[in-house]
């Protein structure tokens, strides 16, 4: 039997992430790649967890400049 997963456990798509950034899913598919993003693989396939996104884009508005490396 599946629990009811929090908001915070959510796991997100390629095309899901890239619509919540408002980019394109190539940009994801190569931010993950390069290991920019933290994300894993499920079947070949990548995966992200909402809340790893979440600090993710905290971090990215902290940097000096709003530079991502």
């Amino acid at each position: 039997m599946m629990h009811a997963m929090k908001k915070d456990e959510e796991i997100l798509t390629i095309g899901q992430v890239a619509d919540f950034l408002k980019v394109t899913d190539r940009t994801i598919y190569r931010l993950a790649a390069a290991r920019e993003i933290p994300a894993f693989k499920v079947g070949g396939s990548w995966r992200f967890r909402k809340a790893d996104i979440d600090d993710w884009i905290a971090l990215q508005a902290i940097k000096p400049g709003g530079q991502t490396d």
